[in-house]
């Protein structure tokens, strides 16, 4: 499937697939909805303990990154999984402009070392943050009791409406750890239904930039 980059607006490359209409991130802003969703929403409900973060969708690792400047900021060490079944390639790497937007240019050695380190390999990526990536469908997880934090990162319901089936989201439940939470940037109606039934209690937030809603799932 042809894909191409793009600047979002707040200046933050992204990847579009227009056979789809769909790309990796908000077009109105991949930093920013990556920094709302999964580290306002997500993450800073964690501060000060230890974190292993599950992400489903690594894709171009804007989230993984943000991750990373986080653990930093925080003193706070992160195990991150990040599944992903088809890897962007390393040209799509060299043009994510993420550590130049994000201020973050002495972090651009990590962001290449996540992309560049080996599949299935647990790798120290900093002194707070380790990552495995997982070549994986998103129906191959079997996970229990793992993970502190899920970003849930799919493709959109539109294109892709396996992806939030009552099946996955089962799976995500379980791969959480009692308390855990799974958030994302999706709000809707058989989202919801399907977190339900898969035993997430839900709350409806504000959205990025955008985006009216968005979605948290606690265990």
């Amino acid at each position: 499937m042809k894909r191409e980059i793009i600047i979002t607006s707040d200046g933050s490359t992204s990847i579009h697939l227009p056979e789809w209409e769909e790309s990796y991130h908000s077009k109105h802003g991949a930093i920013q909805e990556a920094q709302h969703v999964f580290i306002k929403n997500g993450l800073s409900l964690c501060k000060g303990q230890s974190v292993s973060v599950l992400e489903m969708g690594f894709g171009t690792g804007l989230n993984a990154l943000i991750t990373l400047l986080e653990s930093h900021k925080n003193k706070q060490f992160i195990d991150y999984v990040g599944v992903e079944a088809y890897p962007i390639s390393s040209e799509e790497v060299i043009q994510m402009n993420y550590s130049n937007q994000l201020n973050a240019n002495n972090f651009s050695e990590f962001f290449s070392k996540m992309h560049y380190s080996n599949w299935e390999e647990s790798v120290t990526i900093s002194d707070h943050f380790r990552l495995i990536k997982r070549k994986q469908m998103f129906q191959e997880i079997n996970d229990t009791n793992q993970f502190d934090i899920i970003y849930f990162d799919a493709f959109g319901y539109r294109v892709q409406p396996e992806l939030w089936s009552v099946e996955i989201f089962i799976k995500m439940f379980e791969a959480l750890k009692k308390g855990g939470i799974l958030v994302t940037y999706a709000c809707r109606g058989p989202i919801k239904r399907a977190m339900l039934e898969a035993g997430f209690q839900i709350e409806k937030l504000a959205g990025p930039p955008g985006k009216r809603e968005m979605l948290r799932g606690w265990k």
